[in-house]
């Protein structure tokens, strides 16, 4: 679809939105790039399904949604949410409400005095000219209209930088909250993520909150040579809530980042992932767990760039759906000419617990050079009869038998989690929602 065939098709709250952060004192660097996005926002207007890669996800209802600025938030209702989010083993939290800092109830002291860890909107005050030089270096090829209007409307997300030669062996946790009030509301984080070489850190992305509202994030991951790196993105949002994220990493040589998605509660979520692995040895894993019931929607959309030789990449996605549950899931692999002694591996796996719940898969390779190992697969299915009729066998009920091996499906997404109580919570919740879960509680 060219961009004359197509017609526009827009939300003016962004328009009013973007009128009142031009309005404020951001350096000339930022404003340009802020008008840009903008204008880019505006020629191509939001996705819709008549778009080969939106097609099985209609975001619409972002379309037709006048989404107003946060108010304050609910002190006790925030005060919960910490407390139930917060991970014990983090050396530093930081916590954003409805897209701002929060600085009370956050705490930054747990970590090596090189590392430069603060708000995006206080490292641009800062040092503006190491920002720009980082800004926007992710190119991935998962630019949207929904990234561009993030560069165009954020107010503030995560800068963290590891300089080289620094080892930090606890995670970092950055935990945004919206509380939404009377009107639906948007916010639009933003964080910026260097790794320097030789270096290594994780990072978890921790998303909850309140009320209906529309979440549009963008992260962006450059990691250096010999750089290793391990990035959560974990959604607890509202049942009412829009989730879009826009992850975007860019590998320089010998680098290792692995980047798990999790997604557990909202009502539409989606992923556009974006890898470039620009320098020679760099290997990734991409790891992705969804549940989904009633009629909750989780799209997947992954874009892994082999630019280099002698890189590995490994794609593993699963979900449970239940009700008349939503997933889709499309991955992309691109092995360029030059891109020798490629290893890439992609998985899909689908469990269906009920006869109404869909899921659409679509793995794709596009391969430019001939000494590669590229592999790809997809698996939709129902429980294993005669694993169910196994179990039976042995003593149980048709119902312990199936919530067991639900269980376990699931379960095989939680092995890489490194962070014990981040594992707990997501193990959990997964019990939670099992029928005789409680068989399964972790001590």
């Amino acid at each position: 679809m060219t961009m004359m065939e197509k017609s526009i098709v827009d939300n003016p709250a962004f328009a009013d939105r973007f009128a009142q952060i031009e309005a404020s004192d951001s350096p000339g660097w930022l404003a340009g790039r802020r008008k840009a996005a903008f204008a880019e926002y505006a020629a191509t207007g939001l996705p819709t399904v008549k778009e080969e890669e939106w097609r099985y996800t209609d975001m619409s209802a972002v379309a037709k949604t006048a989404y107003a600025t946060p108010e304050e938030a609910d002190s006790k209702r925030v005060a919960a949410l910490i407390e139930q989010h917060v991970l014990r083993e983090a050396a530093a939290v930081m916590v954003f409400i409805n897209g701002r800092y929060a600085a009370a109830h956050s705490r930054l002291d747990g970590v090596d005095g090189r590392v430069v860890l603060k708000s995006l909107r206080e490292a641009i005050d800062a040092d503006g000219d190491t920002i720009e030089s980082a800004w926007g270096r992710c190119d991935a090829g998962e630019s949207s209209s929904f990234s561009a209007l993030n560069e165009a409307l954020f107010e503030d997300g995560v800068y963290l930088h590891v300089p080289h030669e620094v080892v930090l062996e606890t995670p970092i946790q950055a935990l945004y909250l919206t509380v939404g009030g009377g009107a639906p509301c948007m916010v639009n984080p933003r964080n910026l993520i260097t790794i320097g070489t030789s270096s290594q850190a994780s990072l978890v992305e921790s998303y909850a909150g309140d009320g209906e509202y529309f979440v549009n994030a963008v992260t962006e991951i450059l990691s250096g040579e010999n750089g290793v790196f391990d990035h959560y993105h974990v959604e607890r949002e509202s049942d009412q809530a829009v989730h879009m994220a826009t992850i975007q990493m860019v590998q320089g040589r010998n680098s290792n980042v692995a980047s798990k998605v999790i997604s557990l509660d909202g009502r539409l979520i989606r992923h556009n992932i974006g890898v470039v692995l620009d320098g020679e040895g760099a290997d990734c894993n991409l790891r992705g767990f969804y549940m989904v019931k009633g009629e909750r929607h989780v799209d997947n959309h992954l874009n892994v760039d082999h630019a280099k030789p002698h890189c590995d990449s490994r794609e593993f996605f699963k979900g449970v759906l239940d009700g008349s549950g939503r997933g889709v899931f499309r991955g992309r692999i691109l092995v360029r000419e030059d891109a020798q002694k490629t290893d890439a591996k992609q998985t899909n796996q689908s469990l269906l617990l009920s006869p109404d719940a869909r899921v659409e898969s679509k793995p794709q390779l596009e391969i430019f050079a001939d000494d590669v190992k590229c592999t790809h697969g997809a698996t939709i299915g129902q429980i294993d009869e005669s694993a169910l009729f196994y179990l039976q066998s042995r003593g149980l009920s048709e119902q312990a038998a199936r919530t067991l091996l639900v269980y376990a499906f699931a379960c095989e997404s939680l092995d890489e989690i490194k962070i014990e109580s981040l594992r707990q919570k997501i193990n959990a919740v997964i019990v939670d929602r099992l029928p005789q879960g409680h068989l399964f509680n972790e001590s």
